[in-house]
């Protein structure tokens, strides 16, 4: 990539462009959301709840998930260039950024999430992402709940037409006039401990949850 491309992917002139083509873009699907309400109430009653969904499937919930911004949640997004494009997005969306990963920057970002999710009760985790491997729940998403005292909730997306790019995720893109659903788990506690062979459960328990939802074959 030539370093005028760099620069013009890197203002925010193109990062207000990009936000505004994706919510034209997915503002033809034709949107169904389940099992929002009962996430809601634990959130508004004070509960901290941390929303959880694999890498595949993020760009579906960006147009929907605005609606969450009144809460000012907060999500964690890797220091890589194309990091700081869906920073910019995400942004534009109503959610803080809190760059950082398991490769980089990763011990100050899980402790930044950690105060941010105490104080506004919502934030959203990556499970594989940023770099997978796909369908791998990483540990951030169960030290983060255990340290927050927060309860998990999974998410996940399903298009009616969508193309899969050949990515370490085949990520989801849904086709315009697509059907899209948005469907929400039951709400997960998990109890916080030292013992790493109980946390390596935990772990396992949420990866077998969550692998459903995985689309693998196209």
């Amino acid at each position: 990539m030539s370093p005028f491309v760099k620069s013009i992917l890197a203002t925010p002139t193109f990062h207000r462009f990009l936000y505004y083509f994706i919510r034209i873009y997915s503002g033809t699907f034709r949107f169904r959301i389940e099992n929002e309400a009962r996430w809601r109430q634990l959130t508004d009653k004070g509960t901290p709840v941390l929303l959880c969904a694999w890498h595949q499937q993020f760009f579906s919930a960006i147009r929907p998930f605005k609606r969450y911004a009144k809460y000012h949640p907060a999500l964690m997004i890797s220091r890589s260039r194309d990091g700081v494009i869906v920073a910019a997005v995400a942004r534009q969306t109503g959610w803080k950024t809190v760059r950082g990963s398991s490769s980089r920057g990763g011990k100050p970002a899980l402790r930044s999430m950690i105060r941010h999710l105490e104080r506004s009760n919502l934030a959203g985790h990556i499970l594989d992402g940023p770099t997978g491997p796909m369908g791998v729940v990483k540990a951030g998403a169960i030290r983060l709940a255990h340290a927050a005292q927060a309860t998990i909730v999974p998410f996940s997306v399903s298009a009616s037409k969508a193309l899969y790019f050949n990515s370490w995720d085949r990520f989801m893109l849904p086709l315009p006039f697509s059907r899209v659903t948005l469907r929400f788990g039951d709400p997960i506690r998990f109890a916080s401990t030292n013992d790493p062979e109980a946390f390596e459960q935990q772990r396992v328990r949420l990866e077998t949850m969550m692998e459903p939802c995985l689309i693998t074959g196209r």
